[in-house]
């Protein structure tokens, strides 16, 4: 005789219907906060929201992000499948940035956490500016 999987083991599957399957929750959700939780993941997308722009513009409404990090944040979104980098014929040539579907689907998701966080979470003070040295 042989013995069935237990459905609650990990590797076996989706939990059965009705059932809460905490190490596949937990997993989602480290995946997802591992990436929306990297520094300007969800304020880059968040401002992609309101239609494409050019890589000048999201440097400018996106404050304090360095153009190297920004290029790199820019590429892991598009490798996730979250932005899309299109370019428009000139001249003069255009690159702007837009959210795909799946970016698209994730904004109200990034509203509920927003309105949660401005209800439950106390603001912090800005960080004091670092000053130049010579």
């Amino acid at each position: 005789m042989t013995e069935a999987a237990d459905p609650r083991s990990p590797g076996t599957g989706d939990a059965p219907t009705g059932q809460h399957h905490p190490a596949a929750c937990d997993g989602a959700l480290t995946r997802a906060f591992g990436f929306l939780g990297k520094r300007w993941n969800g304020v880059i997308l968040a401002t992609l929201q309101h239609g494409p722009l050019g890589y000048a513009e999201l440097r400018r409404a996106v404050e304090g992000i360095s153009d190297s990090v920004l290029s790199e944040r820019l590429s892991e979104l598009s490798g996730a499948g979250l932005t899309v980098r299109e370019v428009e014929p000139g001249p003069p040539v255009m690159v702007r940035y837009r959210l795909t579907p799946d970016g698209t689907a994730l904004m109200p998701i990034l509203g509920e956490l927003a309105g949660w966080a401005s209800r439950h979470l106390p603001e912090t003070p800005a960080a004091p500016q670092r000053r130049a040295r010579n």
